[in-house]
């Protein structure tokens, strides 16, 4: 199996001076974030235009405004070159990046992306929700992620330092902890971060991760963007079992945000309306 990854592996290895270099981790996390945030930044400028683009918006009435979207990136910008990248200059320097030859086995890749996934939400879970039961944690460090209650792509990052940096070890140390090949570290990033992004983009699209996972077992986007609206339920990230067993867990809209969702075919008219007039 592990000849399925080999012809990639060999093409990342053409790369290996970049892949050693202590500008990669940055350069790797910032690219893949901003390109992940592309579309949906495009559904953004869409979602004024296009009633089709609008229905699928979770809060219609909102919108992303281009000071928010320089607020977002300044920050993020920020957080990666000032704290996240003195970082990993020095973990470059006192662990040097090992590449091996070999692929690794397909599934082993894909069982170990999933542990990594696991093991993230379930970090992810407990630091969030500690930061909202200890009001002194909240107002120092996590308020700032909650300063936008409309969820946009960009919002993923948009957290102070110890947050950025919390987060940013569990992701990093976990690969580190079941002895990942770096392709499974990359791998593993880059589903990370497109689920963040997904999981803050504000839409809930008929190709979402939660709508391919069976049994309601992962959350998505409707259900972080309800706890960015009311706060107190969907403290984790990804998956939906630790607020099942902490009693966090809400999937339906209560009545104060059924009045957003339902604003969906009264905004929805009102474009057309406003179109057909122009």
């Amino acid at each position: 199996m592990a000849m399925l990854l080999q012809p990639l592996w060999t093409f990342v290895l053409g790369h290996a001076p970049l892949l050693r270099s202590p500008f990669f981790p940055v350069l790797f996390s910032l690219c893949v974030y901003l390109s992940f945030c592309l579309p949906f930044l495009l559904l953004d400028a869409l979602s004024t235009r296009w009633a089709w683009v609008l229905r699928y918006k979770l809060q219609p009435q909102s919108s992303v405004s281009w000071s928010s979207v320089r607020r977002c990136l300044a920050l993020t910008l920020y957080n990666h070159l000032v704290f996240i990248f003195p970082l990993t200059v020095l973990h470059w320097y006192l662990r040097p990046v090992h590449l091996t030859e070999e692929a690794p086995p397909l599934p082993r890749l894909l069982a170990q992306v999933l542990v990594c996934l696991l093991l993230f939400d379930f970090q992810s879970f407990a630091w969030h929700l500690l930061h909202h039961r200890v009001p002194w944690l909240y107002r120092t460090f996590h308020k700032v992620h909650h300063t936008y209650t409309s969820t946009s792509a960009l919002t993923a990052e948009y957290s102070g330092t110890w947050e950025t940096l919390s987060l940013g070890l569990f992701a990093a140390a976990n690969p580190l902890l079941l002895g990942c090949h770096p392709l499974t570290e990359l791998a593993f990033f880059v589903v990370n971060i497109w689920l963040s992004v997904e999981d803050h983009c504000g839409y809930d699209l008929p190709w979402a991760t939660h709508r391919l996972v069976p049994l309601g077992l992962y959350g998505g986007a409707r259900h972080h963007d309800l706890h960015h609206l009311k706060s107190k339920c969907n403290f984790a990230p990804y998956f939906t079992h630790w607020d099942r067993l902490a009693g966090t867990l809400i999937c339906e809209h209560s009545a104060g945000i059924k009045f957003i969702v339902n604003n969906h075919n009264y905004s929805a008219r009102r474009l057309q309306r406003r179109r057909h007039v122009v």
